[in-house]
């Protein structure tokens, strides 16, 4: 039993890990011909919380001309999230 309950709650961590890598491979194959990973580092954004960068997301999905779900702009503001914003999240550590 004790499993399982792990099993649990560690099935949402391992299924939002992989929605992060769907979001990354969209970002990289749609989004990246575009512009470059560094605009999400700029210091004077738009971007000041996780909706707002959800309806950043939302924005811009058309310009690729490839009609995303709803499900895939949340895989790509959650990996954006995760590897530039970090809404919620703790600081990434330095290598």
């Amino acid at each position: 039993m004790r499993c399982v309950s792990l099993f649990l709650l560690l099935f949402p961590v391992a299924a939002a890990a992989q929605d992060a890598e769907h979001g990354r491979l969209l970002y990289q194959t749609y989004c990246g011909g575009c512009h470059y990973e560094r605009v999400h580092d700029r210091l004077r954004s738009e971007v000041k919380d996780l909706s707002d960068l959800r309806d950043m997301v939302a924005r811009w999905a058309p310009q690729t001309k490839r009609s995303f779900t709803l499900d895939e702009r949340e895989d790509i503001a959650q990996y954006l999230n995760e590897s530039h914003y970090r809404f919620g999240l703790p600081p990434k550590r330095k290598p």
